[in-house]
């Protein structure tokens, strides 16, 4: 999609996408969170539209220049948003809410930048902002649905983990919780596996065939 084009360019289309993406994602959590009754993100300082607040050294710089490297597909993920599940109403729905809010968000916007997408490829090709459009749109469907692939892994603080949490019995539930701390040791040790790679790019080419398929737009082209 993007191999004409240089550094530069690529840098300048994929930094609006991925910054939306990450404080989008965690600004629906920490709302959901204080729709439940948990303040604390509020308290922090994290229901904010200022990304720098959002990035995580680790998921947003060190695993996609990782995988980069690897020559893997772009994946990564923000600083998850401090729950304090004793604030809430009701605790256990409240953390699946908080958790389904964040990959709302991700599949919103992957929706949003299709129909972007759509706009772009009706205006044509010739060179100039439509083109570059077409080229962030992209960058946007595949930033949001790699964040919304990733948090399908049921592992604490990860959307589907947290989801989990709310749904198990408090037993489970809590051995579950108790791996959290060592969540993204874990998911370092299996992204360097490749096998695990192959099994996370699988369900990201075919959300996002789904998704351009649901808008009329031809893959094969955008290749």
């Amino acid at each position: 999609m993007d191999s004409d084009l240089s550094l530069l360019q690529k840098l300048a289309i994929w930094a609006l996408p991925v910054l939306f993406a990450i404080t989008l994602r965690e600004v629906a959590h920490a709302y959901a969170a204080r729709a439940q009754g948990d303040d604390t993100a509020t308290q922090m300082g994290r229901l904010s539209f200022n990304p720098l607040r959002h990035v995580d050294p680790l998921g947003t710089v060190v695993i996609p220049a990782l995988l980069i490297s690897l020559g893997g597909f772009l994946m990564g993920w923000p600083k998850p948003i401090p729950v304090n599940f004793s604030r809430m109403r009701q605790p256990r729905r409240g953390i699946a809410l908080v958790a389904l809010a964040g990959l709302g968000a991700n599949l919103a916007m992957a929706i949003g930048w299709t129909l972007l997408l759509r706009i772009a490829l009706e205006a044509g090709e010739a060179p100039g902002v439509w083109m570059g459009l077409r080229y962030m749109s992209i960058a946007g469907v595949s930033i949001n649905l790699s964040l919304f692939v990733l948090n399908l892994i049921p592992l604490p603080p990860l959307d589907a983990g947290r989801v989990l949490i709310g749904l198990l019995p408090p037993p489970q539930a809590q051995s579950l919780a108790r791996i959290e701390p060592y969540c993204f040791f874990i998911l370092v040790a299996l992204f360097l596996l490749p096998a695990f790679r192959e099994l996370l790019f699988w369900p990201l080419v075919i959300a996002q065939g789904l998704l351009f398929a649901a808008f009329g737009i031809d893959f094969s082209s955008l290749l």
